[in-house]
């Protein structure tokens, strides 16, 4: 009995060892493990950081970071050496996310991380209060943070083509040097109220959103030059944009148009402006001599003040039915040779071709 007793205490007693030694040989290469994926860790952001070094130019007097078509899924903690960076380029990296220390860079100008798998915007991103241009498109961000607004002089912001976008947070109305606007190819089905907030909005596309509506104060973007709303739903334009003084350019093409109002005729900066594919409640017939780009856009321009004399005339023409007179220089219908009935004003129209705008859209698309 006393035998087996000692040989259990003896079994006992080398298990414990080998269970001590054991513990601590896997304690070892545990330490060896981490060594060595410490060692790897340095060496491949040294190896990044000399990628990253290489990639650093100077153009305009700027300290440029220019990447293209290399991947590049995180940028390494390394890059924080290079802070005296002035403008990222990096484009089709196949970048997943803006790193949290961007705001670091305080001498940013130009962040333009276009063309990549960016989700979100890290609120870090308010930090850069020199930041002149922000250019997003073509990613994957759904929302973006009210930080954003505290970029006091940002002048560009692009966030086309990221598809799921669709508001944008008040505070971004305080960015009060901001001129250019893109917001094309996203989620928007009203124009956000942060936009008209914009006191220095000059050049704005909500291209192909789903906007129904343009709201009643649209006319408070007074230095809006040129707007962009192609491809959206909508069915009427509010009386208030003809307020806008300064409107130059106006694209409303594949909307759901059935009139163009009156007072668009007022506008005097008016130079540009394009109703192909509306299902307007009048046509118009329109002579032209060219197909030339310049000539296209004047035919623009030529086909709304012709579609609202047209609308005028019929409108005189009702009232004198139910007056019994004739108005002076009312419209009536004629039959030309080669070419169908149409309304016309000899001394403003004649027959041709039925017009057809070549549609301007953005290289973008």
């Amino acid at each position: 009995m006393s035998e087996n007793v000692v040989c259990t205490g003896a079994v006992n007693a080398v298990k414990e060892v080998w269970e001590k030694r054991i513990q601590v040989l896997n304690e070892d290469l545990r330490r060896e493990k981490e060594f060595r994926q410490k060692v790897l860790r340095i060496w491949e952001e040294r190896v990044n950081f000399s990628r990253l070094k290489d990639r650093v130019t100077r153009e305009n007097g700027r300290v440029i970071l220019k990447i293209e078509q290399e991947e590049w899924k995180t940028l390494p903690a390394s890059l924080l050496k290079l802070n005296q960076l002035q403008e990222w380029q990096l484009h089709r990296t196949g970048l997943l996310k803006i790193p949290e220390f961007i705001g670091r860079f305080q001498n940013l100008i130009v962040l333009d991380l276009s063309r990549n798998t960016i989700s979100e915007i890290p609120r870090g991103i308010g930090l850069l209060t020199r930041l002149q241009e922000l250019i997003l498109s073509y990613n994957k961000i759904k929302t973006v943070p009210k930080e954003l607004g505290h970029c006091a002089s940002l002048e560009k912001l692009e966030l086309a083509v990221n598809r799921d976008i669709c508001d944008l947070p008040q505070e971004l109305s305080g960015l009060t040097k901001l001129t250019h606007l893109d917001l094309s190819m996203n989620s928007f089905t009203a124009m956000p109220p942060a936009v008209l907030g914009m006191p220095a909005l000059e050049w704005l596309d909500l291209g192909s959103n789903q906007l129904q509506q343009l709201p009643d104060a649209i006319d408070r973007m007074q230095n809006l030059h040129t707007l962009w709303l192609q491809r959206n739903e909508l069915t009427c334009l509010p009386d208030s944009i003809s307020n806008m003084r300064n409107l130059g350019t106006l694209v409303l093409c594949n909307n759901k148009l059935r009139d163009i109002p009156a007072r668009l005729g007022d506008m005097p900066s008016l130079r540009f402006v394009n109703f192909r594919d509306n299902p307007l409640r009048l046509e118009v017939t329109l002579a032209h001599e060219s197909t030339e780009g310049e000539e296209q856009e004047l035919f623009g321009l030529q086909f709304m003040l012709a579609y609202l004399q047209e609308a005028r005339g019929r409108a005189g023409t009702r009232r004198a039915r139910h007056t019994g007179r004739v108005p002076r220089g009312v419209y009536t219908r004629r039959l030309l040779r080669g070419s169908s009935a149409c309304l016309t004003a000899p001394h403003i129209l004649v027959p041709g071709p039925t017009w057809r705008e070549e549609e301007r859209t953005s290289s973008r698309f």
